[in-house]
């Protein structure tokens, strides 16, 4: 009689806990507390057209560049205007001019231990600027 009665408690003690898992897990979705970290090899935004207008992600090595983290900021047309750049042996940022342009830029860069400022406009004139 004893262990009727143990296990009929012991199985309303699991059917509780089923029904409470069971409320837990189809209850309402809730965000964490504490922030997560989101780890992927490239990351794109993109515009309400599905064109790609921001870009970051890892370049493998090829010949003699070094691997790279490259974050690219895109016009609406699709020119790559502002660039920011680094890995091992150097490091730096280009901002373009508009589409239309080809030759119009400002170049900053950190290289082993040398620093340089270049800046072109369209007309073929250039300044570097070295310490």
């Amino acid at each position: 009689m004893k262990s009727a009665r143990f296990a009929v408690a012991l199985g309303a003690a699991n059917l509780v806990l089923l029904i409470a898992l069971l409320i837990h897990a189809f209850g309402p979705a809730r965000a964490a507390d504490e922030v997560s970290i989101l780890r992927a090899r490239g990351l794109q935004i993109v515009d309400d057209q599905g064109r790609v207008r921001a870009s970051i992600g890892v370049l493998p090595p090829s010949g003699d560049q070094a691997e790279t983290v490259l974050l690219r900021l895109i016009t609406e047309r699709g020119r790559p205007t502002v660039k920011i750049g680094a890995s091992e042996p150097a490091s730096g940022m280009s901002v373009a001019g508009p589409t239309g342009t080809s030759d119009t830029y400002v170049v900053f860069e950190a290289r082993d231990k040398t620093t340089s400022l270049r800046l072109r406009d369209e007309a073929g004139n250039e300044r570097v600027v070295k310490p």
